[in-house]
């Protein structure tokens, strides 16, 4: 039974948020149906005044997406709204409370809980040193910067929170200054130069204040950068991962702040306010409201940097790499648009839609490219009637049918792919599929193109798109073509269809929901490349890939022949053609070694 903090605190962490409904407000707990609006200040006002409530309050934790019901004059956890995650800045959260609460509260943890439809806030404010006292700048409701010279002390109050009344806070400094042994002028005076003395002219905060751990080290890299115009903090330092950060000032007014950012093992930087909040927007499109710098890493310095380093407001590309999502870039279009892709890189995973569309086919060979773009805003995209007619214009002509009537054309016969037909995947406004067939004499396909687009379903978060071509009979293809020609494929002739299926899957199909370039990326885009023989011989046994493909330039095996090989690459989809084909030549290789044709080389494809 959830009965206290400690419970509560489990039950979020263990994705179960409906696990509290039925709990009252109390002393530790808190909750809100909606999120704050961070864009009014009286919504910011009431978060830091939580917040602070809480840490002058033993502690507690604020639930963000439940509401309450009023039952005997007490607010009782109701039901679960649900947030969005993407509608939710985490990130400017996590800056208010360390810019608006003096000091900082230490440890506050802001999480998700619970499944998409039923998706909480949650912020914990952990207990905070006894003799610590939490205020804020007096509410005024207003837009601008908070008054410094004002002061305002939240207490939590059972289940409500209310501001300590003036009275109060008189007792309090009076109290304080009792202690201190000094007439009231002197003691007020001393406080003054303390204060001065500690934090320089000026300022009212250190540099790397609030990591006592890493002060030392953010102040050497602070002055080692002081020369690109660093000013003063304008909030505590906080720990993000392993990284050190604290936000500062442009040392002049009206110039964008600075973020400055210390990551073990690389040179310290200083970026740019406007730069750092792009890169933080980029990783907030990752699912479950994961941490965005979890997910997008932090800059990377440029190759061979090892001295601390400035990314200015007018850089217009930013290396990232130490996230879930890998090493990638982040670029500034000429419109002051930033978009984040990958780099290059390989593997062998497969993803959950490697084998979509293939259910009741046993082709001969298979030759597949498959993408995956796990685009952020997909809940809008559709597959109109205009775009799907312009789809299906351009299909006699894509880079897909070009290589696909090639196959046949270099074996002397002139066997276009250029009728297209809807099927057999189905068609709506969330998928489209279209086969070409190249009939042998018997009327039966010999050889197939097929392309399939399918948009998110509850099943599957990413959109996919794909294009096929299966050699289903090569006696039907030889007998197609007439006598004397081989049809076992070279390896040069796997390479240009693949290259095509993966152009044409790449950009071709997702252009039938839109721009793909106005979209921003959720996850890594991937692509799965995929050799295999489907059609199992007699004894249900499939044949080795040699038997259709001749893979004498990958060099012996000795693992054996195999009936399928696969690579997935992880890259942006849209690309020029010779950049294609460069990735495609190194994905081969490294499909080829870890599948034991170790002597492959790039050269010899």
């Amino acid at each position: 039974m959830l009965n206290d903090l400690k419970s509560a605190l489990a039950a979020l962490e263990a994705h179960r948020p409906g696990s509290l409904l039925g709990l009252r407000e109390t002393q530790w707990l808190d909750a809100k149906s909606g999120p704050y609006q961070l864009a009014d200040p009286r919504a910011v006002e009431e978060l830091t005044k939580d917040v602070s409530a809480f840490a002058n309050g033993g502690g507690g934790v604020i639930i963000v997406g439940i509401a309450t019901r009023l039952e005997h004059d007490e607010e009782v956890l109701d039901h679960i709204v649900g947030l969005d995650p993407t509608a939710v800045n985490v990130d400017q959260i996590r800056k208010l409370i360390r810019q608006r609460i003096t000091p900082a509260p230490r440890g506050v943890r802001v999480g998700w809980s619970g499944a998409d439809g039923e998706r909480v806030l949650f912020i914990e404010v952990p207990a905070q040193a006894a003799d610590t006292l939490f205020v804020l700048p007096a509410p005024v409701g207003k837009p601008g910067a908070p008054r410094q010279d004002t002061v305002a002390v939240p207490m939590r109050d059972g289940d409500s929170t209310h501001w300590l009344p003036r009275a109060e806070i008189q007792q309090l400094l009076s109290a304080g200054i009792r202690a201190s042994g000094m007439p009231t002028a002197q003691a007020l005076t001393e406080l003054v130069r303390q204060a001065v003395s500690e934090a320089g002219p000026g300022a009212g905060l250190r540099v790397g204040q609030g990591l006592p751990d890493r002060e030392r080290e953010m102040r050497a890299a602070y002055e080692q950068l002081a020369d690109a115009g660093l000013g003063e903090p304008t909030g505590e330092a906080w720990a993000q991962g392993a990284a050190a950060l604290q936000d500062l000032r442009h040392e002049v007014d009206g110039e964008p702040g600075w973020v400055l950012c210390l990551v073990p093992g690389r040179p310290p930087v200083a970026v740019a306010e406007p730069v750092w909040q792009a890169i933080v927007e980029t990783g907030r499109r990752a699912p479950g409201g994961q941490d965005p710098l979890a997910a997008v890493g932090f800059p990377r310095a440029p190759a061979g940097t090892n001295a601390p380093w400035v990314i200015p407001a007018d850089a217009l590309r930013v290396d990232l790499d130490g996230g879930a999502w890998g090493p990638g870039l982040l670029a500034c279009s000429g419109r002051g648009v930033w978009r984040w892709q990958p780099l290059p890189r390989f593997s062998l995973n497969q993803g959950r839609s490697a084998d979509i569309g293939t259910a009741g086919q046993t082709p001969a060979l298979r030759l597949r490219a498959l993408v995956n773009l796990p685009w952020a805003e997909v809940s809008t995209l559709e597959i109109s009637k205009s775009r799907r007619t312009q789809l299906e214009q351009m299909l006699p002509h894509s880079a897909l049918a070009g290589a696909v009537t090639l196959l046949s054309r270099r074996r002397g016969a002139e066997l276009p792919a250029a009728l297209w037909e809807r099927g057999p995947f189905g068609n709506s406004g969330r998928s489209a599929g279209y086969t070409c067939s190249i009939a042998g004499p018997d009327g039966g396909a010999a050889v197939k193109a097929s392309v399939m687009l399918a948009l998110p379903t509850t099943m599957e978060s990413t959109v996919v798109a794909c294009a096929d071509v299966l050699i289903e009979s090569a006696e039907a293809w030889a007998a197609a073509i007439g006598p004397g020609w081989d049809t076992q494929l070279g390896l040069d002739e796997i390479q240009a269809v693949l290259l095509a299926a993966w152009e044409t899957a790449a950009e071709l199909l997702p252009e039938a929901v839109g721009d793909p370039a106005a979209l921003s990326w959720a996850a890594p885009p991937t692509t799965e490349l995929r050799i295999t023989c489907e059609q199992p011989d007699d004894n249900g046994v499939r044949p080795a890939l040699d038997t259709l493909v001749d893979l004498k330039p990958l060099g012996p095996n000795d693992g054996g022949s195999r009936s399928q090989l696969a690579v997935a690459i992880t890259a942006a989809p849209a690309m020029d053609r010779a950049e294609r084909q460069r990735l495609l030549r190194e994905a081969l290789v490294h499909m080829a070694h870890a599948f034991g044709y170790v002597d492959a080389e790039v050269d010899l494809l």
